[in-house]
């Protein structure tokens, strides 16, 4: 079964998506550990009410952005996992980082990449006048919010909508799609192919309003 670590800096509601996801029988993983860079994550407590170790690697302590992502290299490679998962994690990772973990590393980003990298996305969606917005699935890459993508979920943006009311919208696709692209790596159907898209292995796609999945061999 696929041994995962996660890395919160919050709440950790993706995360907890993904707890249900296996409760129902939905995703064949084992959660190795939870990790945080902030003692005050309240995902913490989430995961080690379920069992689930967990440690905090606080950024502060640490003279350089090099130095903290050793540290967390050195505590995620403890728990021997087979993909690590990105789930509101809120910092930027190094190159070195990025390439030791090259094709076992995801993250879920609030837009539909490759629209809206970066920080304040339901914000700028907003103020561009999109009227799709959404989030994106992809593998992480040493260029911020670039990598190749797994799977998308849109939703419209209505007239009277808020980056508040945007946000919850498309929290609540982030929660379907996350698990999905979990179970499809889990399986071994995830396929990276140049120049850096992915495909997706035999079956057939998932029956997910308002997804779009990778193309099929």
């Amino acid at each position: 079964m696929t041994r995962i670590v996660i890395l919160i800096s919050g709440r950790g509601s993706n995360m907890e998506a993904l707890f249900k996801a296996a409760d129902a029988g939905l995703l064949p993983v084992t959660f190795a550990a939870v990790l945080s860079n902030c003692a005050q994550a309240g995902g913490l407590k989430t995961a080690a009410e379920r069992g689930i170790a967990t440690a905090v690697i606080d950024h502060k302590v640490f003279p350089d952005r090099s130095a903290f992502d050793s540290a967390l290299m050195a505590a995620i490679d403890r728990h021997a996992p087979d993909l690590v998962v990105l789930a509101g994690f809120m910092r930027v990772l190094t190159d070195a980082f990025v390439i030791h973990y090259a094709g076992r590393l995801l993250n879920i980003h609030p837009a539909l990449l490759p629209a809206f990298p970066g920080l304040h996305t339901h914000e700028r969606a907003l103020a561009a006048g999109v009227k799709l917005h959404g989030c994106t699935v992809h593998f992480v890459t040493p260029e911020v919010d670039v990598g190749p993508i797994v799977i998308q979920a849109a939703v419209p943006v209505l007239d009277d909508d808020t980056p508040k009311t945007l946000a919850e919208r498309v929290l609540a696709q982030e929660h379907q799609i996350y698990p999905q692209a979990i179970r499809w790596f889990a399986e071994g159907r995830l396929q990276i192919t140049p120049p850096g898209r992915v495909r997706l292995q035999a079956k057939s796609r998932p029956a997910l309003a308002g997804c779009v999945a990778p193309s099929l061999d």
